[in-house]
């Protein structure tokens, strides 16, 4: 009983200590988006001082944040509703239909997420070029949702076996082809992993940088690429970059804390039976 209660608050420290390694940064930034960039080069650092908005105002008179947000959103939203669906249908395929060549097929759409993003950037800034899509969302979401679709299907595979399949047969049995078997017995019976996807797939795509950075400007580009403009030859100006962090990281935190029930919901999704 003893070793029982001290292995419970051995476990409950780490996690409080795991918890705060991982919100420090996110709580420094905060600080510094509130300072002078006095106060935020101060050394040693201060914790106690006056706040202000100068850093907010000063970002929004640099960078248009509505049209940014409004771009982020986009992608985000866009990409995700591509990406489910097509993914759904390839799912499908895959968990009741599968084949020898499946499971090879599914590894290597899993290895092209080993590849870094850098090693393809010449062909693609090249292609976009020639289909005149640079710094244009759909080459964005394009890009995207290729870069979140293995993930997506491997997601949504996951979540399909554990649907019986015994219930599809009978919907074969009642007349349903596959695509009425995917919509009205498949996707309502997955809905949790399907609704966990595709609030990952959205964190995902608000986080994507690389790809903003490199092939977008000033008509498409997203937060990711508002704060990157705070960086210059004459160096960093950290309250000002905190305050886009900020601004930029806030919208995707208040909403992976809203659904955080539906999201943990989704990834425990027949775990349990």
């Amino acid at each position: 009983m003893v070793k029982n209660k001290r292995a419970l608050v051995i476990r409950t420290v780490l996690g409080w200590l795991i918890a705060f390694i991982m919100a420090f940064p996110v709580f420094w930034m905060t600080l510094a988006a509130f300072k002078t960039e006095m106060d935020a080069y101060a050394s040693p650092p201060l914790l106690v001082f006056t706040p202000t908005l100068e850093n907010f105002a000063e970002m929004n008179q640099r960078v248009d944040y509505v049209r940014h947000a409004w771009n982020s959103v986009l992608v985000a939203l866009g990409s995700t509703f591509l990406g489910i669906l097509i993914a759904a249908p390839a799912a499908y395929v895959m968990a009741f239909h599968p084949t020898k060549r499946t499971r090879s097929i599914m590894l290597w759409m899993l290895s092209t997420k080993f590849m870094p993003a850098v090693g393809v950037l010449v062909p693609m800034y090249l292609m976009l070029v020639w289909l005149d899509l640079l710094d244009t969302r759909t080459a964005l979401i394009t890009i995207t949702l290729l870069s979140n679709l293995p993930l997506v299907v491997w997601m949504l595979y996951s979540y399909f076996k554990e649907v019986p399949a015994e219930i599809l047969e009978a919907g074969r049995m009642d007349g349903a082809g596959p695509l009425k078997q995917l919509r009205y017995l498949l996707v309502p019976l997955a809905t949790p992993g399907i609704s966990s996807t595709a609030l990952l797939c959205i964190i995902l795509s608000w986080n994507e940088s690389f790809w903003c950075i490199n092939v977008t400007a000033v008509d498409s580009g997203t937060l990711a690429l508002a704060i990157a403009s705070f960086s210059n030859p004459e160096g960093y100006f950290w309250a000002k970059l905190s305050a886009a962090s900020l601004a930029s990281v806030a919208p995707i935190l208040i909403f992976g804390w809203v659904t955080q029930r539906q999201l943990v919901r989704g990834l425990t999704f027949g775990a349990v039976k």
